[in-house]
């Protein structure tokens, strides 16, 4: 049987050869039987041992390659490469000693040194480079002109040459200066923060911009001066779904540096992908990550129609495992030398993170709205932060006033009473019958839209609407402001364009549906429309133009759907944030004298809920049928997701009639829904799984398989029990439009009645009441809940623990409270917006901050994180000025303590058992490095820190 080694120099050869290196052994070596050669077992100089790999181009010799057993922690072999690296025999010829690219590599994992950097850093990567690669590095050769034979031969021969050689990273260190131009002082700020975080060569930088204050520009802006000063070959230009690249195109086209009288795209070739290849030409690269990954993949196309959606929506209650990637010789690790994410939402970092990490480049994400993910994918390298309430200030933006309806059955839903006869309506095909309901029929909120429709609920809002317009919300207009309306889907929306064209008496370009089911116009010119066009004067969407789209005019943006997502909110609320030229809104708008403010119209109560940037779900109840199928088609292999989907399918076969089902066995080569369903269940079985790798591996009975090879062997056999869908779009689509077969019952008979329309002024009440129960609990429970006893008592006369906040954070949420910290934090907000900072998701610790704000020892209700971090500076500042001097892993371990503290409260000795203490030597560590008093220092700390 091969031993671990054995089987990890097979991959490695494997890799190799997929990257254009043959690979020899040194008895049997031709250095001029390929560009690149790599020979196995090389002795080097006494005293340097052997290389596993020695690599060579042109005949000179280039690197090394170290190979280790999968697990091996490859930080720790650099010094033996690099040893490897300058032992060289003499009798080998090389332009550059000692040798300059090392890599280090177990099969699974690898990692590689430019020798040639200022700095050389190892980085991990997803494979090895191409022998034109390296030679185009070693040389200073472009990569089109390195695919000529031997320019590092000629380099060699040319010593002049080779001196001026500099690197990517180099040229990073040697950008000219900024000249500003047409860039607002944001736009500047940002790109002079990425070039100084690419100069200290971060593999990765992320630029929060809010809507409408040019993210793009400013990426174009960055773009430009990386391939015209640093001399990047290509770039990729990441976007969200298809019509934000054509826009992003646009931008290139229309963007004139400010060095040259000439555009982007007369400079240097961009090229929108609509294809599945890749310009070679190409220094700029715009595409979806979807076609990306059929690209990757070697698909010689790519359904459009994939392309069209936001990863906003797609992404929403689902975990699934990055996609699987495989090394692709036609789209090298080296392609890109920089890839910008636009908009980047949680899906690109957990879906399709690997599809990312394939390429050996700088990843440079723009968003408005980033999550804790978001943050954490970027390596918390933040460096850029431009907030909607800046960008209102600087006058990028404009304000917004939230202006509340509020519906009977909106809110609560009603009931058809037996003996009334109800419309029934196929929600595929809209096909209508009537029946006489036998018993009451009630249903809720949750059911609006869905299972029932209530035209006169539609009917009510949008009257309101119309009735309130030009009296309350745009008083003294007669034009209909530019008005964006999300609905729930796509019936929803079809039944809001027809209440809005009846109510306001108008005719179709009135208003128009804008969903991805639009047929006869291409959305992208009815959006175009809406930008630049008198009519539509209202829009009504899904998610199509809920982020990253730019239309300037819309005036008003009205939800008619709920939203749990606090990113997407802001983006779908960010359409409505652009400015525009006086002249350009006025054409649109004729009775508008510019834009000053927007009002965002709330239905359903979305701005009064608290919304959440937590992950997703392990599990999958609540993602519709047609994501799962299209994340199984995409070769996702998660376990809850195809648990989630086998459950569907089972489900699915029970309703149907015989003709639908032998259809569909039809279409699937035989198999039942039943089959297919129970074939995945089978594949998710732990002993199924363990009998698969036996037989796979070729093990006796009873001998366990290597976590490797039962990983192997179960996705082998979940993709064998996902097949039967992933291979088969006609059965996905026949799946899907047999589940959208279910009627919708029409309610014709409730009226609906309006409860409240006006400017949120209510919402300052609803936060004060709840601000006053909240001190009132306190004062009442002061005696009794521990935290409190502490809080409440100052000085203090013990020390608040973890546990203690613990039970605080549970007394408040008790029922019949059932308050949360985040709820009670806006609340705050909502009365004084001044004195309360750090809006968002809250950290259980930030309790003892509302206390202590509710109990007015605070001035200002700041984040536990927050105050942490400015005692832990200045407690620093401090100790400096006192002489007192940490070194730098003195300096990591404090912060470490410092950051324990922020989640806990306090640090006991028992935390030292765990991360990141325990791997980096513990309690044990912490006293060689401090010595005697550190018992004295983490009491310090504790009273320093938690104040």
């Amino acid at each position: 049987m091969p031993t671990p080694e054995t089987r990890a120099r097979a991959d490695i050869d494997a890799a190799l050869d997929k990257a254009g290196w043959a690979v020899q052994d040194r008895y049997a070596v031709n250095l001029a039987a390929a560009r690149g050669v790599a020979v196995r077992e090389v002795p080097l100089k006494p005293g340097h041992g052997v290389a596993d790999y020695l690599l060579f181009v042109d005949g000179l010799a280039v690197g090394v390659i170290e190979a280790k057993r999968v697990g091996t922690t490859l930080t720790g072999v650099e010094p033996q490469t690099a040893k490897y690296g300058a032992g060289l025999p003499d009798y080998l010829d090389t332009l550059v000693k000692p040798l300059p690219f090392l890599y280090q590599s177990t099969s699974i994992e690898t990692r590689f040194t430019n020798g040639l950097d200022p700095e050389p850093r190892s980085r991990r990567v997803f494979s090895f480079h191409r022998p034109e690669t390296l030679a185009a590095w070693i040389s200073g050769t472009p990569p089109a002109q390195a695919a000529v034979a031997s320019p590092i031969l000629r380099a060699a021969e040319d010593p002049a040459r080779y001196q001026a050689v500099t690197t990517l990273r180099a040229r990073l260190q040697k950008m000219p200066r900024l000249d500003p131009g047409r860039l607002w002082p944001a736009q500047e700020q940002a790109v002079r923060n990425l070039e100084r975080s690419l100069a200290d060569d971060r593999p990765r930088a992320l630029i929060q911009m809010t809507m409408g204050s040019g993210k793009t520009y400013t990426a174009i802006t960055a773009i430009y001066r990386l391939i015209k000063y640093a001399d990047a070959q290509r770039i990729l230009f990441l976007v969200d779904r298809a019509n934000l690249g054509t826009q992003a195109k646009k931008e290139f086209d229309a963007y004139v540096p400010p060095d040259d009288r000439r555009t982007f795209t007369q400079l240097y070739n961009v090229q929108h992908l609509k294809t599945n290849r890749i310009d070679p030409t190409a220094r700029v690269v715009i595409t979806t990550i979807q076609r990306l990954y059929s690209i990757l993949k070697g698909e010689p196309e790519l359904d459009p129609s994939l392309e069209e959606g936001s990863h906003f929506d797609t992404a929403s209650g689902l975990v699934p495992e990055p996609v699987p990637v495989v090394y692709n010789p036609d789209v090298p690790i080296e392609t890109f030398d920089f890839i910008v994410i636009d908009e980047c939402h949680r899906s690109i970092y957990n879906l399709w993170r690997q599809v990312l990490e394939y390429f050996d480049a700088y990843l440079i994400g723009l968003t408005a709205t980033p999550s804790k993910q978001t943050f954490g994918f970027f390596n918390q390298n933040l460096v850029m932060e431009y907030s909607y309430p800046q960008a209102v200030a600087d006058g990028v933006n404009v304000d917004h006033d939230i202006y509340r309806i509020r519906t009977r059955i909106t809110e609560s839903g009603s009931t058809i009473e037996a003996g009334m006869y109800v419309e029934k309506r196929d929600r595929l095909t809209r096909a209508a019958r009537w029946e006489q309901l036998d018993e009451d029929l009630a249903y809720d909120a949750a059911d609006l839209d869905r299972a029932v429709v209530a035209p006169d609920q539609i009917r009510t809002v949008i009257r309101t609407f119309r009735d309130r317009l030009f009296t309350e919300i745009f008083p003294g207009r007669s034009h209909v402001p530019k008005t964006l309306i999300y609905a729930k889907d796509d019936a929803h929306a079809e039944e809001i364009v027809q209440i809005v064209r009846e109510e306001f008496g108008k005719g179709n370009d009135f208003c128009q549906k804008i969903t991805y089911k639009t047929t006869g116009v291409r959305p992208e010119d009815l959006i175009q429309s809406f930008r630049i066009s008198y009519n539509p004067r209202i829009a009504v969407t899904v998610d199509m133009i809920a982020t990253g789209t730019d239309i300037k005019p819309i005036e008003i943006v009205m939800f008619m759907r709920a939203v749990k997502s606090r990113t997407f909110f802001e983006q779908m609320k960010g359409r409505g944030v652009r400015v525009i030229d006086e002249t350009e809104f006025k054409a649109v708008t004729p009775d508008a004298e510019r834009k000053t403010r927007f009002v965002l119209i709330d239905c359903v109560g979305v701005t009064e809920r608290m919304l959440s940037d937590s992950p997703p779900l392990e599990r999958a109840p609540t993602v519709s049928f047609e994501t799962l199928l299209q994340r199984v088609a995409f070769g996702s292999l998660d376990r809850d997701l195809l648990s989630s989907l086998a459950s569907r399918l089972a489900r699915l076969d029970r309703q149907l009639g015989a003709p639908d089902k032998a259809r569909l066995a039809e279409c699937a080569g035989g198999h039942t829904l039943q089959d297919i369903a129970r074939g995945i269940i089978d594949a998710l079985d732990p002993d199924r799984q363990v009998e698969a790798a036996r037989t796979m591996f070729g093990l006796p009975p009873g001998e366990d398989p290597t976590p490797e090879q039962l990983e192997q062997a179960t996705r082998e056999l979940l993709r064998q029990a996902a097949a039967p869908i992933a291979t088969n779009p006609d059965l996905r689509e026949q799946l899907v439009s047999l589940r959208r077969h279910y009627e919708q019952t029409i309610d014709v008979v409730s009226k609906d009645s309006l409860l409240e329309a006006g400017f949120d002024a209510q919402a300052r009440e609803r936060a004060r009441e709840l601000t006053t129960s909240f001190e009132q609990f306190i004062i009442e429970h002061k005696d009794e809940i521990t935290a409190l006893q502490v809080l409440y008592s100052r000085p203090y006369g013990q020390r608040l623990r973890f546990a203690d906040i613990k039970a605080l954070a549970d007394a408040i949420q008790a029922p019949p409270r059932q308050w949360t910290t985040d709820r009670l934090w806006q609340a705050y907000e909502t009365l004084d917006k001044s004195r309360v900072r750090g809006s968002g998701m809250r950290r259980l610790t930030d309790v003892v901050s509302l206390v202590r704000f509710a109990l007015h020892q605070e001035e200002e209700l700041i984040p536990f994180e927050e105050q942490v971090e400015a005692r832990f500076d200045a407690w620093l500042a401090q100790q400096a000025a006192l002489g007192r001097e940490f070194t730098e892993e003195q300096r990591r371990w404090l912060e470490w303590i410092r950051d324990h503290i922020v989640a806990s409260y306090t640090i006991e000795l028992d935390a030292f058992d765990y991360a990141p203490f325990a791997q980096h030597g513990g309690l044990g560590r912490f006293y060689q490095l401090f010595g005697s008093d550190w018992r004295t220092l983490l009491d310090e700390l504790n009273e320093v820190l938690a104040a």
